[in-house]
């Protein structure tokens, strides 16, 4: 399959993405957890069905050192023991900020109140930036359809 835009010889996408991309490094220097980061992430690409998000994200926590056996529950993490409670948080919050239209009022309190009691301000900010930068790569990603499967760990970076 071939990606309908390159957006590396584009000069427009070049100039914004670039903009847009530091925005998501800055989110690797937060002291929300990188573990946490890469679930969160690797849980909204699932939803989205970003094939290529779901690849770099997956890869990048099994380098991380990331489990297998975390990998492969982040889809079914409600019934998964794996998970420690704040990461529960995070994905549950994920889950809602990215199913906004099918959340039925979105974030409740009860799923932002949940997240509070394990993530401070800072975290919080952090993980609600990341929750809606991944959803726009998502989307980037999707309607050009870029390809997934070669991503190297560390390959952007």
């Amino acid at each position: 399959m071939d990606a309908r835009l390159n957006y590396f010889a584009d000069p427009t996408a070049g100039k914004a993405l670039k903009h847009f991309m530091s925005a998501g490094r800055a989110l690797k220097d937060s002291t929300l957890p990188a573990a946490t980061q890469e679930l969160v992430a690797l849980r909204v690409s699932q939803i989205n069905g970003c094939a290529v998000c779901i690849d770099m994200h997956t890869k990048e926590a099994a380098a991380a050192g990331e489990t297998p056996v975390r990998l492969n529950l982040v889809a079914a993490w409600r019934e998964a023991t794996v998970f420690t409670a704040a990461e529960r948080a995070a994905l549950e919050l994920a889950e809602k900020g990215t199913r906004v239209a099918d959340a039925a009022g979105g974030v409740s309190d009860e799923v932002w109140a949940y997240a509070a009691k394990h993530y401070n301000e800072e975290q919080l900010t952090a993980l609600v930036i990341l929750i809606s930068f991944m959803n726009t790569v998502n989307r980037l990603n999707i309607i050009t359809r870029q390809p997934a499967g070669d991503y190297e760990p560390g390959q952007f970076h």
